[in-house]
């Protein structure tokens, strides 16, 4: 029997350094390919340090309408949801880091929990599960 998975997203970014040096340097991901294609184009890959989950695949946009999509590619809403294993580390950092929050960190029934805005505005939230 086979298992399938989801592995990559595509998010739709300005600028492929611009993008790197955010995810890499602000966030904390892991850069696992940075591959030049032979139209200009890049197969840029990044992960959550550690992860083992989907990876985004960050591809620049090249024309109108995937540049009207930068920054709004969920309609306003949280798109993208990173786990942690400790938040208070993470909040810290990506803090640290000047990573824009969108309120307070809150506590939910699932855990604990902040709306962050990437480089762009795309909404994600910062996650640590309650334990069960």
């Amino acid at each position: 029997m086979s298992a399938n998975s989801l592995f990559l997203v595509s998010l739709v970014v300005d600028s492929y350094d611009r993008a790197k040096a955010f995810y890499c340097d602000s966030l904390g991901f892991d850069c696992l390919e940075d591959t030049a294609m032979p139209d200009g184009k890049r197969w840029l890959v990044v992960r959550p340090r550690g992860g083992e989950g989907a990876s985004i695949l960050l591809a620049q946009a090249s024309d109108e309408a995937q540049r009207a999509a930068i920054g709004n590619q969920t309609g306003g809403r949280v798109g993208f949801f990173l786990r942690t294993d400790d938040f208070a580390r993470d909040h810290r950092r990506f803090t640290e880091a000047g990573v824009l929050f969108q309120e307070e960190p809150r506590h939910e029934p699932y855990g604990t929990v902040v709306v962050f805005q990437d480089l762009y505005g795309n909404l994600w939230d910062l996650i640590e599960p309650a334990k069960a």
